[in-house]
């Protein structure tokens, strides 16, 4: 199994409409994905390890497929409605990891 983990860092100025992403980008890509997309985890950011600190990041989003095939299959063809849906809940360019799950 992999992860695709989607990255939204906090910074100034940085502007991110959770109620759109949990109601309106969520259940579109949910869609497009379909069976493929196998386990979903949405977190927002509370704060960092040390006490008063922020969170560095504003939110991260854990989508789980079977491989990396997996997901290029189930994303290639909506990427371009997907990737176009990101300007409507945030002003932050995700970073965008893919990574084995160990454990």
């Amino acid at each position: 199994m992999i992860k695709v983990n989607v990255l939204y860092p906090a910074s100034d100025g940085a502007r991110f409409d959770m109620d759109y992403y949990l109601n309106q980008h969520t259940p579109m890509f949910r869609a497009r994905f379909g069976d493929a997309l196998l386990s979903l985890a949405i977190e927002q950011g509370l704060a960092g390890a040390a006490p008063g600190t922020a969170a560095p990041f504003i939110a991260l989003c854990h989508l789980g497929f079977a491989s990396v095939e997996a997901f290029q299959a189930a994303f290639a063809p909506h990427a371009a409605e997907i990737m176009a849906d990101i300007a409507n809940y945030t002003n932050i360019e995700p970073i965008i990891q893919i990574s084995a799950v160990k454990l």
